[in-house]
């Protein structure tokens, strides 16, 4: 097939998956874990020296082009497969173009290594191993982040827009939402941002995250 996408659903392989899903793209998915020495095998290192998923590889007429880091992936895929026609999660000017990358960038920089904490040390490490306190921190960290968010959100529905860089669903929305989910454990901190919480709401019903999910709880 000439596009693949190597990783899990349980991973930051995620967000290529969520925007293939969306763009209705025909790819294999090459289940490879991050445990276990998966991502170290010589022909994963080939395409990652880093040794690390997602990896995408696109088999095009010019020749193969492979893409890590997993925001680089989604918008990859947004970018080059799909259709700037202002109905799909494809940027369709320069001004959605412009979101699409600061807020992923944005995801990146200010909110995921915090959004990561909460996650871990309130639900995904055993109980033994979850520091409270680490967790307290980062939400006090995440708070003024999260009200950038909230203020551009806030300005998105004044101008009749109920996404992040359009009046429909795009590729920016992928790549934050995968992002501010890790804050949903969070309660408090979420409670103080009502219009994220709204907007993260309708982004984890969608249906490509949904069968996403149940793919991540199956393992693959």
């Amino acid at each position: 097939m000439a596009l693949t996408v190597y990783g899990i659903a349980a991973s930051r392989a995620v967000r290529p998956l969520w925007a293939a899903n969306e763009l209705g793209l025909a790819y294999e998915h090459v289940h490879t874990p991050y445990l276990g020495g998966a991502t170290r095998s010589p022909d994963m290192l080939s395409l990652n020296p880093n040794g690390h998923i997602p990896v995408l590889r696109d088999v095009r007429p010019e020749g193969d082009v492979v893409v890590w880091e997993s925001m680089a992936c989604a918008l990859y895929l947004a970018r080059v497969h799909g259709t700037a026609d202002g109905h799909s999660i494809s940027p369709s000017s320069a001004a959605e173009e412009a979101d699409a990358l600061r807020w992923s960038f944005w995801a990146v920089t200010e909110v995921e290594k915090d959004a990561l904490t909460v996650l871990m040390h309130l639900v995904a490490m055993p109980h033994d191993q979850r520091k409270p306190e680490l967790a307290a921190a980062a939400e006090k960290r995440l708070l003024a982040p999260l009200q950038v968010l909230e203020q551009h959100l806030a300005q998105q529905a004044a101008r009749g827009h109920a996404h992040l860089a359009a009046d429909r669903f795009t590729v920016a929305d992928i790549c934050v939402a995968s992002v501010v989910s890790w804050c949903k454990p969070a309660r408090d901190l979420m409670a103080r941002v009502p219009a994220v919480s709204a907007w993260l709401d309708a982004c984890m019903v969608r249906p490509a995250q949904i069968e996403l999910r149940a793919l991540a709880r199956s393992g693959q």
